[in-house]
């Protein structure tokens, strides 16, 4: 894949990240149900891809849009019972929550240390923790922005190398699980979907920055 071909897959990336990373941070409103599932925008997805998880939610939004039960009110319900409260919540939208453990002989690395080695802060500091998923999406929507706007061949690289560094220890590292409390846990096929969505898209995101790098994986 050439590098325009390669960068506007990262863009259609970027717009399902932004799209479902504002699911998670925040309450639907009434503009976005309508726009995105009343008016059926989610049936047709910015990229496509091979990845099983990648096809279930392309498959689970397509059908939240011709759920004869589905409605604001059904998404504003789920979305408090999955995500209000840290400790009431059934699917809690933070990393430490599912990552309370390091293994043996490694030493646990903050998100919060990641943001600060590009000197980031969230704007939404002091409200939402930074280990929130919504901050985390947000934070890898910059750094592949930051991503499409090199031209040298070495700078690529090695933002290759850290964005998949950041999906693999502070994403992956945890998100599988999560899902697996969003597609137990859910009521609507809409959280379903968007649930289903961030874990392929963070994994598609490794594997084509994988294959920029002629297949090769970096260490974490």
């Amino acid at each position: 894949m050439d590098v325009n071909n390669q960068n506007n897959v990262l863009k259609g990336y970027n717009m399902l990240l932004y799209f479902a990373g504002s699911m998670i941070m925040f309450e639907p409103n009434e503009e976005c149900i309508t726009d995105f599932w009343t008016k059926g925008i989610l049936r047709n997805l910015p990229v496509s891809s091979k990845n099983p998880n990648f096809i279930k939610a392309a498959s689970q939004l397509r059908d939240s849009c011709s759920d004869l039960s589905f409605s604001g009110r059904s998404m504003h319900d789920d979305y408090k019972r999955l995500f209000t409260g840290k400790d009431e919540a059934l699917a809690p939208a933070f990393e430490s929550v599912y990552k309370n453990h390091t293994p043996p002989g490694q030493k646990a690395e903050a998100v919060s240390e990641f943001y600060k080695a590009y000197g980031w802060e969230s704007k939404f500091k002091g409200k939402i923790s930074d280990d929130h998923l919504g901050i985390e999406i947000l934070f890898l929507t910059l750094m592949i922005e930051k991503y499409l706007e090199f031209d040298d061949e070495a700078c690529r690289r090695e933002m290759r190398n850290e964005i998949r560094r950041f999906i693999n220890k502070h994403i992956l590292s945890w998100i599988p699980e999560w899902n697996k409390d969003i597609q137990v846990h859910s009521k609507t096929l809409s959280f379903k979907g968007v649930g289903t969505l961030i874990l392929a898209c963070s994994e598609d995101l490794v594997t084509l920055l994988n294959e920029a790098d002629g297949g090769n994986k970096i260490k974490n």
